[in-house]
């Protein structure tokens, strides 16, 4: 048994995180379906553990036995995770206490499979709206589905995409996604509908044909939009969807970028996290322990943290985001 759980560590990947809503800990998914919680104030507090030790988890709790935490996000009273054809919602009280280990799900929202197939698409991404309690969930079916959380009723479908999808982004009444497709997609979410579509694999200086066109990662304000994958990391102008900046980056792929203040975090496949102004000026090149970063997420207060996960068991965090303080381990 113990074997097997050292290869499991040693293949581990963590897909996503996110933080509690107090800001106290930070959650962790991943490819078996575990979540960690870390207490921040210990991860940042006076270290207790021998020096050459790394901290682990406080609580661990399993949410989908033998199957991925591909996606997850911080609501008011629960932990939302995505996996595949399921949204689960777990109550905070006790994924961040020592119930952790035993605690039940509160709610779970199905995903219909495909007439034409028995899988169930896989919950790809997913962003919430304060607003109106709605949740958008990109899937592996090439849908966003529109979900209330107050009843968990699925309110509408938007397509466009013709395979699956790789990331979300909201601001007000506007959505972006992107996908395996190679497209970039707005929608006007007020009347549901695709305004506007983006082929970075189709632009020359951007496009990278040796590492296919699919778009792992897309963010946007009003002004700019920022996306990359197989074609280069990239932001463009909203309103003429002309390409601004092409960021140089000795990358293989991107999987998670955003627009973070003055400043572009991105990275993939890379063996970095790179932080870089609008013009492409790199601001720092943080070092990573996972060779492919899938997930990261940071926060101002209470404690100002900025955590990069992915092809590792490690978990590497950054107080000032520009250089990696340390690291903490999955399990």
């Amino acid at each position: 048994m113990t074997e097997i759980k050292d290869k499991k560590l040693l293949y581990n990947t963590v897909l996503s995180q996110t933080f509690s809503p107090d800001g106290n800990y930070l959650l962790a998914g991943n490819i078996y379906g575990n979540v960690s919680t870390f207490d921040l104030s210990k991860v940042l507090g006076p270290s207790k553990i021998e020096e050459n030790d790394v901290q682990g988890p406080s609580y661990c709790f399993t949410a989908h036995a033998d199957q991925e935490v591909a996606c997850m996000l911080s609501v008011e009273n629960f932990l939302v995770t995505g996996t595949r054809g399921e949204i689960s919602g777990w109550d905070w009280k006790m994924v961040t206490s020592s119930k952790a280990p035993k605690t039940k799900v509160s709610w779970n929202i199905q995903i219909p499979a495909n007439k034409d197939s028995y899988d169930k698409p896989d919950v790809n991404c997913m962003v919430y709206s304060k607003a109106n309690h709605v949740l958008y969930a990109g899937c592996g079916d090439n849908n966003i589905y529109i979900i209330s959380l107050e009843d968990g009723k699925i309110l509408r479908t938007m397509q466009g995409h013709t395979d699956y999808i790789h990331s979300l982004a909201t601001i007000d009444n506007q959505l972006a996604s992107c996908g395996e497709d190679g497209s970039v997609r707005m929608w006007d979410l007020r009347k549901r509908e695709n305004t506007n579509i983006l082929t970075p694999h189709l632009v020359d200086k951007v496009a990278r044909p040796r590492f296919g066109k699919w778009i792992g990662a897309v963010d946007f304000t009003e002004d700019w939009l920022l996306c990359g994958g197989g074609p280069s990391l990239s932001l463009w102008h909203v309103r003429t969807m002309e390409a601004a900046t092409i960021f140089d980056l000795a990358d293989q792929g991107i999987h998670v970028a955003e627009i973070y203040e003055d400043r572009v975090i991105a990275g993939g496949v890379a063996g970095h996290v790179h932080h870089m102004t609008y013009q492409g000026e790199v601001l720092a090149k943080v070092p990573t322990s996972s060779l492919t970063t899938y997930s990261i997420v940071h926060q101002e207060s209470p404690h100002k943290v900025l955590s990069m996960a992915g092809s590792s068991n490690y978990i590497d965090i950054s107080t000032n985001f520009n250089y990696r303080e340390m690291s903490v381990k999955f399990a």
